[in-house]
């Protein structure tokens, strides 16, 4: 196959075709704005692969979506490119509503041409094999209110932010589209990433880096917020699963079966880096008598901030027979030794030298 994979030079998407590349035989066409939060470093170690190629499109200029179905010829595509973050969508939500919203419908309209003229061409077999699969998160269904209450695919939308608002929006275009025009479309929801090349605005890149730099550990009210936490690799392989193998107009809930509290995400963040690099040896975090844990902090709340998340990841573990591999414990630590010994990523991230040589200034 040839994979069409939008936002691969993201945090999931690079994922996602690290493992194409390394683990497949298929084909990857990267297509990537590259925004703030668009880092090609994360895919140097698959970038020379002749199975790969990189295409520097905004998916909102449908001129240039046209000019690569053609040129690519596609089998599929794999939708991940979105603004994702919270508080950004809170301090600016129209970057969201372009990309999220008119960016998925400027996307579904070229790929639907595209696909509209595939059987003109008398590839009819082409035509009947091709998926678009959007990719989108558990955020959409908001908040749960039992303590054993799960998103299931038959949750209602209830979305609290302007970020889940508009990936609510981008769904219901998916679904439209299929009912609508017999565009073949599959959706999965997933719940909250982590792992290796995670941009360091988010919590748990954020807290290892700040820890040891001995800088404080910001918590959200109390840190009582609840998240299923999935390991990014897991949720890789669970989407090729569903390009490959999932079933045209079904969608896939894919969840890490690891809830935990925000306080308890950031207090294991400690316990490892205490047993990896103790804060009594490392310089920058030996103030304080408690270790890494003392360096946390607790702020003023975000405004409507869920409290609870957890995915029933069952029909995907039983149709397309995927679980996860990592337990929260294996992965994070797995996590915390990445970016120990990746210092560099994380640095060129933090001082913004990955876009500045981009851009060809200093």
């Amino acid at each position: 196959m040839k994979i069409l994979v939008t936002g691969g030079a993201g945090f999931i998407g690079s994922a996602v075709i690290r493992h194409i590349i390394e683990n497949t035989q298929d084909s990857v066409i990267n297509l990537d704005k590259l925004t703030y939060a668009g880092n090609l470093e994360s895919l140097e170690g698959v970038a020379n692969s002749n199975r790969y190629s990189f295409e520097q499109v905004d998916i909102c200029d449908s001129a240039e979506l046209k000019r690569v179905f053609a040129e690519h010829q596609p089998d599929a595509i794999m939708h991940l490119a979105a603004e994702s973050h919270v508080d950004r969508s809170i301090d600016g939500p129209a970057a969201f509503i372009e990309t999220n919203i008119v960016g998925t419908y400027t996307l579904l309209e070229a790929a639907r041409a595209y696909w509209n003229g595939l059987a003109k061409d008398g590839k009819e077999n082409k035509k009947a094999n091709f998926r678009f699969h959007h990719i989108s998160t558990d955020e959409v269904y908001g908040d749960l209110e039992g303590p054993e209450d799960l998103f299931t695919e038959e949750t209602s939308y209830n979305p609290s932010s302007p970020y889940s608002a508009s990936k609510a929006s981008s769904d219901h275009l998916v679904r439209a589209w299929l009912r609508t025009y017999g565009f073949p479309t599959i959706i999965t929801n997933c719940s909250n990433n982590y792992g290796p090349y995670h941009f360091p605005e988010k919590l748990i890149p954020l807290v290892i880096l700040n820890a040891l730099e001995g800088k404080d550990l910001p918590i959200y009210g109390k840190g009582n917020q609840i998240r299923d936490w999935l390991y990014v690799e897991d949720h890789a392989r669970a989407l090729y699963k569903v390009v490959t193998e999932g079933l045209v107009g079904e969608t896939y809930n894919i969840g890490g079966h690891n809830e935990k509290q925000n306080i308890q995400v950031v207090q294991t963040i400690c316990e490892l880096l205490e047993e990896l690099v103790p804060a009594n040896k490392n310089s920058k975090a030996s103030g304080s008598s408690q270790g890494f844990e003392g360096l946390i902090t607790y702020v003023k709340d975000r405004p409507g901030h869920d409290i609870r998340y957890a995915i029933d990841a069952t029909k995907i573990e039983k149709e397309l027979n995927w679980t996860p591999q990592e337990t929260f414990e294996s992965g994070m630590k797995k996590t915390v030794k990445w970016y120990l010994n990746n210092s560099k990523w994380a640095t060129r991230v933090q001082d913004g030298s990955y876009q500045r040589e981009r851009l060809g200034e200093k």
